[in-house]
């Protein structure tokens, strides 16, 4: 006979013995939620009136929430920018500016990969681009072959936590918090991660020099002003679009939402002006919107808004009107905007159906007392707190073997929140516990993307690496940078200020001391006249 407390650990049995036949994740959460909400009936653990709650979640909390909107939105921004030749671009200035040091390479694709993870937010396409650019050039220059393909793996993979990754927004959905606060918990891990990586670059260089030797001058073909020139040019265009998208945010003047629908706009005028066909015309306009913006900003900040604040403005939406309309005309970037369009609904219609059928597993799960289950096991760990986050993250870390950071976002992240809200509190407090819980499980999930024989980025490396790199040298490069990313869990949990430095402190009011003081106002005495007969 199954019991009550028989039913949370089969429901896990049977959804890890479903994704193993290998069925699609979304339908196979639901399928495994459905069954067992009706075996749940039969046997009389609730009626057949509680799964009411699964239409009533997935119409309340899935389709109408307007945060998961700016899902497409940065989904359409990463798929314009990556195919635009911004990183084509970047990575040739920068890697002739850093090439005649040591290691000169590798720190251009570390530097590189970070700037494209501010504004593409996408794993697949960045290690694509980054690979087919770079690895013949650091072949050719007889850099080591494992750390060609390991240092441009991890590059790759610090998009899943640099904002405004799609990692950051999901977790931001799940644990309940702001994603103006998930991002800025997650800059100082990000940055912490570039350091790590460059440190090891560095090391590397001076312990075997072979391994990233220099480029040799005679080999540039840009020095000087020049140079310098295409570096800014790459730079400054895409240093403008992160500041439209995550500054407008982080401010609170704009919403996740409305910051990505300006992404997108931002990423098809930064698509053109990239473009070898973009005109003359173009060009002079765009220096008319971008003067016009600057004057705009400038009043706002001496006066107020007034009407030339206005009119300045109107002239900078009229120029990014007129640079789209030349996008459009263009036909390379018209098959672009196309793609960016294609490659936005198949991901946003996976991550829904994803969280349909999460929603179904996760609705049974707690009307089986699945969360008292799962709450009972994690904090009867020991070593309290600290136990806690070992024991999560190994998890987690393990299980990214096998899931996709969105099936483990919606499938684990749900049930163990509530647990470490209550655990973590006491550390760094209640605002900041689950911000410090999110970005701690981002950087760790960095590695499903690295880890032997199933990351993906492992896969598109094999995808486009030459015949002459062994999958063995793919595999075994990963390693060192899958340890770096283990260090950084490390810190972070150690830590905790990486992530809460930037989020506001809470405020510590004594509500018994708190006095409201009212004025008397002293009204004039009413006259209603005389009283009629």
């Amino acid at each position: 006979m199954i019991t009550l407390e028989m039913m949370p650990p089969l429901m896990f049995g049977g959804l890890v013995l479903a994704m193993l036949i290998g069925f699609p994740v979304a339908f196979t959460l639901a399928a495994v939620g459905l069954s067992f909400g009706f075996l749940s009936i039969h046997l009389g653990f609730f009626d057949l009136n509680f799964l009411q709650a699964i239409p009533g979640r997935i119409f309340g909390s899935v389709l109408s929430n307007e945060l998961l909107l700016a899902i497409p939105f940065f989904t359409f921004m990463g798929a314009v920018l990556e195919r635009c030749g911004l990183a084509e671009d970047m990575l040739d200035s920068m890697g002739q500016l850093f090439g005649p040091i040591r290691g000169g390479l590798g720190y251009s694709v570390i530097i590189v990969g970070f700037i494209l993870g501010a504004i593409t937010g996408t794993v697949a396409a960045q290690v694509i681009a980054m690979a087919l650019i770079s690895m013949p050039v650091m072949i050719r220059y007889g850099y080591n072959i494992r750390y060609i393909t390991g240092v441009l793996a991890a590059s790759g993979t610090i998009t899943q936590l640099v904002p405004p990754s799609l990692v950051l927004i999901v977790m931001a959905d799940q644990l309940g918090k702001s994603v103006g606060d998930m991002y800025l918990g997650a800059w100082g891990p990000s940055v912490f991660q570039i350091m790590l990586f460059a440190g090891y670059t560095f090391i590397l260089g001076l312990v075997k020099p072979h391994h990233v030797p220099a480029v040799p001058i005679d080999a540039l073909t840009l020095r000087g002003w020049p140079l310098w020139k295409k570096c800014l040019m790459g730079i400054i265009p895409s240093a403008v679009l992160i500041f439209v998208v995550l500054g407008t945010m982080m401010m609170g003047l704009a919403t996740p939402t409305e910051a990505g629908a300006m992404g997108a706009i931002g990423a098809i005028v930064l698509a053109a002006i990239h473009s070898k066909d973009f005109s003359t015309t173009g060009r002079k306009v765009l220096i008319t919107g971008v003067i016009a913006a600057g004057i705009g900003t400038i009043i706002a900040i001496l006066y107020s808004e007034n009407l030339y604040f206005k009119l300045a403005f109107a002239v900078t939406y009229i120029a990014i009107i007129w640079i789209c309309l030349e996008a459009v005309r263009i036909p390379e970037l018209r098959d672009l905007i196309k793609q960016g369009y294609q490659t936005t609904m198949r991901i946003t219609c996976m991550v829904v159906f994803i969280l349909i059928g999460s929603t179904c597993f996760s609705v049974v799960f707690l009307g089986v007392s699945g969360g008292v289950w799962l709450e009972h096991m994690l904090t009867s760990l020991p070593g309290g707190v600290w136990g806690f986050l070992i024991f999560i993250n190994i998890f987690i870390f393990f299980l990214a073997f096998f899931l996709d950071f969105f099936e483990i976002a919606f499938i684990i992240l749900p049930m163990v929140a509530p647990i470490a809200q209550k655990i973590l509190a006491p550390v760094v407090g209640a605002d900041a516990a689950l911000i410090w819980f999110g970005v701690m499980l981002c950087v760790n999930m960095q590695t499903s993307f690295l880890h032997p024989p199933f990351g993906f980025a492992l896969f598109y490396l094999r995808g486009v690496a030459p015949r002459e790199v062994k999958s063995s040298d793919i595999y075994w490069g990963a390693v060192p940078w899958i340890g770096l990313q283990a260090i950084m869990v490390v810190l972070v949990i150690a830590f905790p200020i990486t992530v809460t430095a930037l989020l506001d402190k809470p405020l510590n009011v004594d509500l018994d001391k708190v006095k409201i003081e009212v004025p008397m106002i002293e009204l004039p005495p009413l006259d209603f006249g005389p009283l009629s007969k």
